[in-house]
């Protein structure tokens, strides 16, 4: 057993106090009536409302499976409930408005008054009009809000927007991605959308933006982005992560997606240590019961170097 000295030791060593300043203390999210505050990592929980995604398509495509999901994982402890109906997962063909409007909205609806911001997962401006009129506090866009309208869509509204980085569309992005500099391409993609939508009224303290794990990168470019997350934070705007259950994570491993949680967990750990503040996760409870050791270790070393 280790003394409480050489524990500490031990724990100093491992976990120096300058390597675990990660949190954006000073940092606010304001989505819809919903204020956020990021001094600790947040957690978004997944419902996919389709037959088809990569990880949990179909058990949730009916609407009481999907609305019962939703409050299993707001129970579970998530801060913000994302609902997609249209799989964006490689390959994927898109979806028709009226299929995703069929798909989201019911359950939008019966979860919007549970106390959480719920999110929408969407590309259409007019899903994200319709899901802003129901009471959706954010909305998360893999297309970073460049379809036509999708900004007017947001910027009278209130709510929170989260940016994303993709090479190509869902149905080609896997085709052999290429990037001369993988993070200070993503980097400067997503600052020019952030600026865009400063520029059409939308708040930065509205705006998150997510490097876009899997959507257009080979494995070597999603480590490397894992890597050098941090520089993505220089930009001033929160970073959300989504590696949960990724095919990187599959082929570095050899597990199946329904075997993944493991390597999802030490993704979402090396995340948040990179400046993530936002992770996008299927397994809500276990997510956080592992933030919680590392906040609790940052907060003894904390104490320990004071």
């Amino acid at each position: 057993m280790f003394s409480n000295e050489a524990r500490d030791e031990f724990l100093a060593f491992v976990f120096p106090p300058t390597d675990c300043d990660f949190l954006n203390v000073n940092m606010n999210l304001r989505a819809g009536k919903f204020l956020l505050e990021l001094d600790r990592p947040r957690i978004m929980g997944i419902v996919n409302v389709t037959p088809d995604s990569f990880s949990d398509g179909g058990k949730f495509l009916a609407r009481d499976a999907a609305i019962a999901h939703g409050r299993r994982l707001i129970d579970d402890g998530a801060d913000i409930i994302d609902i997609g109906g249209e799989s964006t997962r490689p390959g994927a063909a898109a979806a028709s408005l009226q299929e995703e409007m069929g798909r989201v909205m019911p359950v939008l609806e019966a979860l919007v008054g549970d106390g959480i911001p719920i999110s929408i997962d969407t590309q259409k401006p007019e899903v994200m009009a319709a899901a802003i009129r129901l009471g959706a506090a954010m909305i998360n866009d893999v297309n970073a809000l460049q379809a036509p309208d999708a900004l007017a869509a947001c910027a009278a509204a209130g709510v929170a927007v989260c940016l994303m980085h993709k090479q190509g569309t869902p149905a080609t992005m896997q085709h052999a991605p290429v990037y001369v500099n993988v993070v200070a391409e993503i980097a400067d993609f997503l600052a020019s959308r952030a600026n865009a939508c400063v520029a059409a009224g939308i708040a930065r303290d509205r705006i998150v933006i997510d490097p876009g794990f899997g959507f257009g990168k080979a494995v070597e470019h999603n480590f490397r982005l894992l890597r050098d997350l941090r520089a993505l934070t220089e930009l001033g705007f929160p970073v959300m992560a989504g590696f949960s259950r990724k095919a990187s994570l599959g082929i570095v491993t050899g597990r199946g997606t329904d075997d993944r949680l493991a390597a999802s967990i030490a993704a979402a750990i090396i995340c948040v240590q990179n400046g993530a503040t936002i992770l996008r996760v299927h397994d809500v409870r276990e997510t956080l019961d592992a933030i919680k050791i590392l906040m609790a270790v940052n907060s003894q070393l904390q104490k320990n170097s004071q």
